[in-house]
Parts: structure tokens; sequence; C-alpha cells
């Protein structure tokens, strides 16, 4: 898997022609959030809102972030029934490309934080400050299939130090009612973990 990134990474740091006039990296969405982590016998769900925003710096780069605050299900932890309260964090600037019409090559780096909040045990909910921050590296291609219908697919890999690194896939789309409205979906999964985000979308 590596090789390929390194092959898709080594092409978008090519000269960049002008990017799809269709695609549009100025957009900012809102919307629920759950994740799935497989943990044996004891998988972990959470679920709650998230907020995305890009901005366009010029025809190939863009800055781009995200907040999500997730609330888990109550799950087994040394004998105990522990829900927690986690807050994911994300900010980077991404390089665009037109590959073809309506096709753009998509590279982005990120910085990524993951915040506990606080943690609730026997009814009883005790305020932590933990979490830990590192980076992502995505590469892929999004593209406007239709006028009204686009989508994304990217290979990521991303590390938070002390052996806590993995490669990813990400896919997404967007349905688009008019040229500012519409409706996004992403989802990330690795290792049979996933999070997924679905909301309206405003473009400008």
């Amino acid at each position: 898997m590596i090789r390929p990134l390194l092959a898709l990474a080594l092409v978008a740091a090519l000269p960049a022609t002008a990017a799809a006039q269709s695609l549009n990296y100025n957009y900012v969405e809102g919307g629920y959030v759950a994740t799935n982590i497989d943990n044996g016998n004891n998988d972990i769900d959470a679920d709650g809102f998230g907020v995305n925003a890009s901005v366009a710096v010029s025809p190939t780069f863009h800055l781009f972030g995200g907040f999500m605050v997730q609330e888990s299900d109550r799950f087994d932890f040394l004998g105990s029934r522990v829900r927690t309260d986690v807050n994911q964090w994300r900010a980077g600037i991404g390089y665009n490309m037109a590959i073809a019409d309506n096709t753009d090559l998509l590279a982005r780096v990120a910085y990524e934080k993951v915040e506990v909040d606080s943690i609730s045990i026997g009814g009883q909910r005790f305020d932590v400050d933990a979490g830990d921050n590192g980076y992502s590296l995505e590469v892929g291609v999004r593209s406007a299939l239709t006028a009204n219908l686009e989508g994304y697919a990217l290979a990521g890999y991303e590390d938070f130090g002390r052996n806590a690194d993995d490669f990813y896939g990400r896919l997404g789309a967007q349905y688009k009612f008019n040229p500012r409205w519409g409706i996004s979906g992403d989802v990330k999964f690795s290792d049979g973990d996933s999070q997924w985000f679905v909301g309206p979308r405003f473009s400008w």
C-alpha cells in the first residue's frame, strides 16, 4: 500500500493545471457522526455531531478543518461499566490538481488531536484531561459524477506516536440540490473500525 501512496504523492507534486471547475473547495457542513471500534468481544459505539469546513486559498490549494464531539455507549473496562466523552480536532492543507474533466487528484496533510473530556463510571462523572495528537496523510481522487452528484476515494495514513499508527480508507459523496446547498456523507474505515458522517453542506 505504501508504494501506491508514494506514487500518487509524487504526481501531486507536479506542476498544476487549473482545478476542475465543477469541484468547489469552499464549504461548511455540519451533521451527525458515529464511530464503531472493533474491540474483540467488547465493541465500542459512540455518536454525536461534527462540523467540517474548507476554504480555497488558490486554484490548487485549500485549507480544511473539522471538529467532532461524541459520547460512547457504556462498555466494560476492568470490570466497570464506563462511558466516555471524546472530542476530535483536525486542521490541514490540501492540494488539488485536475487530471481529467471534472476530476481532481487530491492530496491532504493534517494535524489531528483527540481529547477525552470526561469519564462516567457507575453513574458518577469525572472530568479528565487526557488525549493525544498526531498527523494524517491522504491521497486520492475527487470527481463530479453528474451535475448533482460528486464523490471521492482516499487512501490515508495516520500516526499518533507510540506505535499508534494505521492505514485507512475514506469514501465520501455529496448530492447537490443547487449550487449552494447539498447533503454530504463520509465514511472512514480501518481494521474493522469505522467512523461516518452525514449532514447538510453549504458552498459558496
